[in-house]
């Protein structure tokens, strides 16, 4: 500092704006670090909740289609079939939301680290107030300075303590380009310096509570300290309301025959020969195409349109797989060839059979009983992963 600066110092009005100045930079770059922080366990959480969780949801929503659709086929009643159909068209199809599977390791040690540590959140606080581009009002050194204070931002998303090492010692010999004591534009500065300070701070604030508002931002700050243990929490939860639905579609649904390890569901095909079991194997439509699976050639075009985690459990080699809710999009990648379609029960199979051949794109036919039948009969599965083949 000059010789001048004690002079200077004797203006109470430039004494004031200097104080309000440094302490509106600290509150400034205090809350910027909060809120980033939040921004960054927000993601995390996110990814962390929708891989954990994210089967769970989509199996409650499956089984209250299920439940609606046995409701459907045992009343025959209008209203309840259109609730069936509402309920189907509620299951989402996974794979619009789920990771890449080339991505997969990546976005689980990604999701591993909820909370940046301290030290990753000092590095960052101290980089940013040394080097973010407001400090500056040289254009060419705003320039500089916003391109260094995106590679520290992406450094601390990322939790990477090292890397934010690395830039506070490539930062550390980085001229300053704040009107010096003594110069007379600093005053000027002082006062432009401390309104858009005042502005920024009002920006972050309303961001802090914009995130806090968020569907994840409200599940995080139930337990800030301990995500993790939310998961879990909530993964019991969710366990046990599925527990229940399935005990209600069991409820519904008639007996299975014995040594049938899918217990009874709609459109299985070897249980008694009641009026429930033929009301159960007409849920979807009558007179559809329909053959048993012992039935099937082994050389038959298979479609299978259950879903990824289902195909990923157990699945017949060399069968065709497209969702039930990509079906439509992706019409031209059916062959030509006579269509032996597959679900899990026969329920879902059964509306894309009706769909094909009352619009004549396909000869196609229903394997009744899905999968469960499939495996009763002895017939062959393999898994995505090599691990024994089971229906799910």
């Amino acid at each position: 500092m000059s010789e001048q600066s004690p002079a200077l110092w004797a203006d109470p009005e430039r004494q004031q704006l200097e104080e309000q100045v440094a302490a509106a930079e600290l509150a400034w770059l205090t809350l910027d670090v909060d809120v980033e922080t939040l921004r960054v366990e927000i993601d995390n959480f996110a990814l962390v909740h929708h891989q954990l969780l994210g089967p769970l949801y989509a199996r409650l929503d499956e089984l209250d289609a299920l439940i609606a659709e046995a409701v459907a086929a045992l009343s025959g009643d209008p209203e309840d079939l259109r609730l069936a159909a509402e309920a189907r068209a509620r299951v989402e199809p996974p794979d619009e939301h789920e990771v890449p599977s080339d991505g997969l390791w990546e976005a689980e040690q990604r999701a591993r680290q909820v909370r940046p540590d301290r030290e990753a959140q000092r590095l960052y606080r101290d980089l940013a107030r040394r080097a973010h581009p407001d400090l500056s009002t040289d254009p060419a050194e705003q320039t500089r300075r916003s391109a260094f204070i995106a590679r520290v931002n992406e450094a601390y998303a990322r939790g990477d303590g090292g890397q934010l090492e690395q830039l506070a010692e490539e930062w550390s010999t980085a001229p300053e380009s704040a009107p010096a004591a003594d110069s007379p534009d600093r005053l000027g500065w002082l006062r432009q310096r401390l309104e858009w300070l005042t502005g920024r701070i009002g920006a972050l604030a309303a961001e802090q509570v914009r995130l806090e508002r968020t569907p994840m931002g409200e599940l995080l700050l139930l337990a800030p300290q301990e995500p993790e243990r939310l998961l879990e929490e909530l993964a019991e939860q969710l366990l046990a309301t599925a527990a229940e639905r399935r005990d209600r579609l069991e409820g519904l649904l008639p007996a299975a025959p014995a040594g049938h390890n899918g217990g009874g569901r709609p459109g299985d095909s070897g249980g008694r020969e009641s009026r429930e079991d033929q009301e159960t194997a007409t849920m979807f439509a009558e007179a559809l195409p329909t053959t048993d699976a012992a039935s099937v050639p082994s050389d038959a075009v298979l479609l299978d349109v259950r879903e990824q985690d289902e195909w990923d459990a157990g699945h017949v080699e060399g069968a065709l797989h497209v969702p039930i809710g990509q079906v439509l999009a992706r019409l031209e990648e059916l062959p030509e060839e006579k269509l032996y379609v597959l679900c899990r029960v026969g329920g879902r199979s059964a509306q894309v059979v009706q769909y094909l051949v009352a619009n004549g794109l396909r000869e196609a036919v229903n394997v009744d009983g899905g999968m469960y039948a499939w495996e009763a009969a002895g017939r062959p599965m393999v898994s995505s992963s090599g691990a024994p083949a089971y229906v799910l």
